[in-house]
């Protein structure tokens, strides 16, 4: 069965394909441009999981975990960070943000699907 899933990322392109390649593997997707956007669907409404990128303006993508971490309904709910960035520091401030994991970019379909699928039950 298919999760609800939101994208958090400024790029279009990667909204894109991350949305479509979660679509296909039949998850419902809401999509953010960047933290401060993205706020608005965190609504109450159920959401199995979070992606979302590092460097977004507005609000970059540890500001926007720390938010989501803040608000009761989704103190639990798994969020990926996707990003460009592979140094441990940066990893490290978002795990301590709130994030349950991170894919780097550029990702490959399989391994998102696969990553997705250990954190979201």
């Amino acid at each position: 069965m298919g999760k609800r899933i939101l994208i958090v990322d400024d790029s279009e392109s990667i909204r894109e394909v991350v949305s479509f390649t979660l679509e296909n593997a039949g998850h419902d997707v809401l999509k953010g441009i960047d933290g401060q956007d993205a706020l608005k669907h965190l609504d109450g409404s159920k959401l199995d999981l979070i992606i979302t990128d590092l460097h977004m303006p507005n609000m970059d993508g540890i500001e926007f975990i720390r938010s989501v971490r803040a608000k009761e309904d989704y103190k639990f709910v798994p969020i990926l960070f996707l990003t460009t960035e592979s140094q441990t520091a940066k990893k490290m401030e978002a795990k301590e943000a709130g994030a349950t994991g991170w894919i780097i970019k550029p990702f490959v379909p399989e391994k998102l699907l696969a990553a997705i699928n250990k954190v979201v039950r």
